[in-house]
């Protein structure tokens, strides 16, 4: 094993573990899973609190596995997924550039894994890990993991037993309580 390699795992590995203990615990000035899933939810990933709780354990055990150099490809792949899907859902449509909120440093993660996975496991690993990683993010976004998320204004759906309704506006119609009924 190379000193740079070990390095490199370590310091990638150990940051997305605190990113993730951020999502999933509101550590080192995250914002915990209740929070971070009403931002995944303006995103587009629904539920938003399940997205964050998936995202988060993907970056701290992904993180804790690569750091400790147990599982590479696998810690790698779900590393790589998130940040696939950081891309395509936050950052891709900003440019290549992180000041103006773009994907460079999630591209820069993402060939850092593959490096480390490459330099420790043979080419084959890091291009399965990578393949795994994005087909993930893809899967992971799709139903039945994904649903549509429900206005915050909506209504709940009463039509399965439209009888209640109809009795209290009937009753408030007549101006009678609606416990006199029966």
């Amino acid at each position: 094993m190379q000193l740079g390699t070990s390095i490199l795992r370590a310091v990638v590995g150990g940051l997305f573990v605190g990113h993730g203990t951020q999502k999933l615990f509101g550590w080192f000035g995250g914002h915990g899973p209740d929070a971070t899933g009403q931002a995944f939810e303006s995103m587009g990933l629904a539920p938003g609190k399940r997205h964050a709780l998936a995202a988060g354990t993907a970056e701290a055990a992904g993180g804790a596995l690569l750091a400790a150099g147990v599982l590479r490809p696998v810690a790698a792949s779900a590393l790589t997924g998130t940040m696939v899907t950081a891309i395509r859902k936050v950052h891709g449509s900003k440019g290549p550039w992180n000041t103006e909120g773009g994907w460079e440093y999630n591209v820069v993660l993402i060939a850092a894994l593959f490096a480390a996975v490459e330099a420790e496991d043979g080419p084959a690993a890091a291009i399965a890990q990578l393949a795994a990683g994005a087909a993930g993010s893809f899967l992971a976004t799709q139903p039945p993991f994904t649903v549509a998320p429900q206005p915050a204004d909506a209504q709940p759906d009463v039509s399965a037993d439209p009888a209640p309704v109809a009795d209290e506006e009937r009753f408030q119609r007549e101006g009678r309580p609606a416990e006199q009924s029966a």
